[in-house]
């Protein structure tokens, strides 16, 4: 499978899903007008992805800013990571970066924390 690369715009965050390491980053700000259109990709991958991963995966989320719609593609992504968890196919985890004092990113990252099984960081950068 070969890696993903997304740049970043005004709206979308920037992408970057290394399969042969097992490393999705998403950082910057997700204000999509078309949400599905952006991550679709990405969710098709991953999902691709789950039949044969590496034996560790690791995603860093450090995201700014998202909107509602931006949420549930996160969430969607995040469950499919975790059901790659549970399947015991490879040890996924998750690092969530927030900037120090940023309690809406913070309390976000702790909400996705408690809907997933795999191990969460919440780290304050």
């Amino acid at each position: 499978m070969e890696p993903l690369h997304i740049p970043a715009t005004d709206k979308t965050p920037e992408v970057d899903f290394d399969p042969t390491e097992g490393l999705l980053t998403i950082t910057g700000c997700s204000i999509h007008e078309n949400a599905d259109k952006f991550f679709r990709a990405l969710l098709d991958r991953i999902e691709a992805y789950g039949s044969a991963p590496a034996k560790r995966t690791t995603i860093k989320l450090a995201l700014t800013y998202f909107n509602s719609s931006s949420a549930k593609y996160i969430l969607d992504l995040l469950k499919i990571m975790d059901e790659i968890h549970a399947s015991g196919n490879a040890q996924v985890s998750m690092e969530w970066e927030y900037e120090e004092g940023d309690l809406d990113m913070k309390e976000a990252g702790q909400d996705y924390k408690g809907l997933l099984e795999m191990p969460v960081r919440l780290l304050e950068v």
